[in-house]
């Protein structure tokens, strides 16, 4: 039950964020095309858990959407990276161990994500 509810409390800042992130927006094409990386990293939700504990495990709704932001190395980076994952919690450098975690065959090794590496 304490799971539970510091989940929802880490999806609660996520949607907060994502709101005032919303007014804040700039209108060009970066790292993850018309999106923001503040924006995107709402879509990792599923991922909370284990992105602060490594030895969480990983669900595969994070899984599916670490995959999709993969396909875009510099987008999946920018929003391990981006100031919603840093106010929630999110440990980059357990973070940066989920694509591994979720066995995906295709992800982008060796890519460096600021001062940390893809493994």
């Amino acid at each position: 039950m304490e799971a539970q509810m510091k989940y929802t409390c880490i999806v609660v800042v996520f949607v907060v964020i994502l709101g005032v992130s919303g007014f804040i927006g700039v209108d060009g094409a970066g790292e993850c095309g018309k999106s923001s990386p503040d924006r995107e990293a709402f879509k990792l939700a599923p991922c909370a858990m284990a992105a602060q504990d490594s030895n969480a495990k990983v669900s595969s709704q994070c899984c599916v959407q670490v995959k999709k932001l993969g396909q875009n190395p510099s987008c999946l980076c920018a929003v391990m990276l981006s100031n919603t994952a840093k106010s929630s919690g999110i440990k980059p450098e357990i973070a940066i161990t989920i694509p591994k975690r979720c066995n995906i065959a295709d992800r982008p090794v060796g890519y460096q994500c600021g001062a940390y590496t893809l493994p």
